[in-house]
């Protein structure tokens, strides 16, 4: 999966493509599921979460839409309302243009002051964004493949393992109290294969109160640390919370549930969560210096194509602050929300959108070329990873 994602970033990269990271990273994920599910045998809806991978498959298409119609009416709004008299009209001029008419090439103090902080805020909102991808895809990693250690928090205090004991016996008597609830999730859900082991736990709505029973009995007495628990224990039990997420999740979406019991449901699902969806501090930090040290060393060719062959004409500041401050605050949004947008389409398409607004026009071969990137980064990233997976288990 990681190796697919780096190799076609840096072949995009090494062409000067804006490519997405957030396309490649989910298409490499999806592409390991269903190569694994085809392996084994088993349902391709069961090795996917379906809706979940609708809503991101939204969110990425939608994104630059956003990027382009926002960015090209921020600059409509511009060149309306400020352009009437020569100290306003300097926005509008490229670097060039300013030189020759003022004898400067740099923008005025406060368009300066702007594009500064508009470019600090699409950094911020970029690093927030694939920040997260990051830290939840060596999360994945490490749960796969040393479950002893990061499968739960090792490092969770008391007071967080009886948050977590609470709030499945507070989900448990709710559960009781509104069992049509559950069967309304239960009966919409994929029944269970018939051919299943009834003593094995399967994640599914009907078994939910069964799945709080399992893990109260794991939390019960005097559990305060983890390491109480074998490591298959501490794997199951994070299986099972996570079923029931699910499942809390999907009730608390019903139309028959009231705004009261949604956000109660919403906290207990919150508390139950807080000892298995964490990252430590060290990750954080890498994937921060990641991000940073890597964008330092080759942003030059990305940058040069967005900023310089996008467009007919070269980029004047005001077009540079609308397309800086909808990338900031789309990519933040949709940071605060949880949803993975790519801040390359964004920008590129925040870019475009103001350059059609200024009348300058597109450059042809270029947004080519970035709507290819787009199209195909996702069957690419499938494509790799599923034959990467699929020659790695030809040697194990």
């Amino acid at each position: 999966m990681l190796l697919a994602a780096i190799i076609w970033n840096l072949g995009t990269w090494y062409f000067g493509l804006p490519a997405s990271s957030s396309h490649t990273l989910i298409g490499a994920i999806i592409g390991i599921g269903l190569t694994n599910a085809i392996m084994t045998g088993t349902s391709v809806i069961d090795a996917l979460n379906i809706p979940k991978v609708i809503d991101i498959f939204a969110s990425l298409i939608v994104s630059p839409i956003v990027g382009l119609v926002c960015a090209g009416s921020l600059l409509f709004l511009l060149l309306r309302y400020w352009s009437g008299t020569k100290k306003r009209a300097r926005i509008h001029r490229v670097p060039v243009e300013r030189k020759k008419k003022g004898g400067k090439k740099k923008p005025p103090f406060w368009t300066r002051i702007a594009l500064i902080l508009s470019a600090a805020g699409v950094a911020f909102s970029h690093g927030a964004n694939d920040g997260q991808k990051g830290i939840g895809l060596i999360m994945l990693v490490l749960v796969g493949i040393a479950p002893a250690g990061f499968a739960v928090n090792m490092n969770a205090s008391g007071y967080e393992i009886t948050r977590t004991r609470d709030a499945i016996g507070n989900l448990a008597t709710y559960f009781q109290q509104h069992p049509e609830l559950l069967k309304l999730i239960a009966d919409a859900a994929q029944p269970i294969p018939s051919g299943a082991d009834l003593a094995e736990f399967h994640c599914h709505p009907a078994n939910t109160i069964d799945a709080l029973s399992r893990v109260k009995a794991m939390l019960s007495g005097d559990m305060d640390n983890y390491s109480k628990l074998s490591m298959t224990q501490r794997s199951q039990l994070r299986r099972i919370m996570l079923c029931i997420s699910d499942t809390t999740e999907n009730v608390a979406k019903l139309a028959s549930v009231g705004s009261d019991d949604r956000q109660l449901l919403k906290k207990l699902r919150t508390d139950m969560l807080n000892t298995i969806e964490y990252a430590p501090i060290w990750i954080i930090m890498a994937v921060a210096l990641a991000l940073g040290i890597g964008t330092m060393i080759g942003w030059k060719r990305v940058a040069t194509t967005i900023g310089e062959k996008i467009g007919k004409q070269g980029m004047t500041y005001a077009q540079g602050m609308s397309a800086q401050i909808t990338a900031a605050v789309s990519i933040g949004l949709a940071s605060y929300v949880g949803m993975p947008v790519s801040t390359t389409h964004v920008l590129s398409s925040a870019v475009a959108g103001t350059m059609i607004v200024d009348g300058g026009g597109l450059q042809r071969k270029t947004v080519i070329n970035i709507l290819m990137a787009w199209v195909f980064t996702l069957p690419a990233a499938i494509l790799l990873s599923g034959t990467l997976f699929w020659i790695a288990l030809q040697f194990t």
